[in-house]
């Protein structure tokens, strides 16, 4: 499958319809929602995972050097906590091109924390898409989150924002933690200081 799936999302119909939709995020939507919507609420799914098995080449990394965000792997027995977005339909065709790379639309049950369920909208990159870069130990992840950079910014700078925005949730996330853990103590062992707000700037001697 092409890394562009603009064209491929824009053939499901199946919301057209519908005055709103629940968009669940688990990833960057989290903490950058750059898109209008009508309510904001804490919501989970279930039988997918997180893991930073998705290349990115347009926004935290390039073509030449991808960085690595967050995807949805099949898992039976695992919760996905993350931020549900009531938007309209006009929000797709933004939401399509900041997900080009190699994401699909799909339509997931969304759970809220009072026992209120919504069918809803996930964007997920699958293992078939050009752009899956695939398992790798937490420690080789960071390794590569740490030297990658693209036009949204440095890719450890998504990754920090990411693990910040999930505990502020209060939500557990063994495998970003542990990128986080690894991408640290890369950060320190090059002199490398994470600032509030994700600066990173060279220590000065003296």
């Amino acid at each position: 499958m092409s890394i562009n799936t603009v064209a491929i999302n824009r053939q499901m119909s199946h919301f057209d319809s519908h005055a709103s939709v629940w968009l669940f995020g688990y990833g960057s939507i989290i903490f950058k929602a750059d898109f209008p919507y009508l309510e904001r609420r804490p919501a989970h799914i279930t039988g997918w995972a997180r893991r930073f098995w998705q290349g990115s080449h347009d926004h935290r990394g390039t073509a030449e050097a991808p960085g690595r965000v967050v995807t949805l792997v099949p898992q039976a027995d695992a919760v996905c906590a993350g931020m549900a977005y009531l938007i309209t339909p006009e929000v797709f065709a933004h939401l399509d091109h900041r997900e080009k790379n190699g994401y699909l639309r799909l339509v997931t049950q969304i759970d809220f924390g009072d026992g209120e369920k919504a069918e809803g909208l996930i964007y997920i990159a699958s293992e078939e898409n050009a752009a899956f870069a695939g398992p790798a130990s937490e420690l080789d992840i960071a390794r590569q989150i740490a030297r990658a950079a693209g036009p949204s910014g440095r890719n450890s700078e998504y990754l920090l924002m990411l693990a910040q925005a999930l505990r502020e949730l209060g939500t557990e996330d063994a495998h970003v933690f542990e990128i986080e853990k690894h991408l640290l103590q890369l950060e320190r062992e090059a002199g490398v200081v994470s600032l509030p707000g994700h600066q990173h700037l060279q220590k000065t001697q003296g």
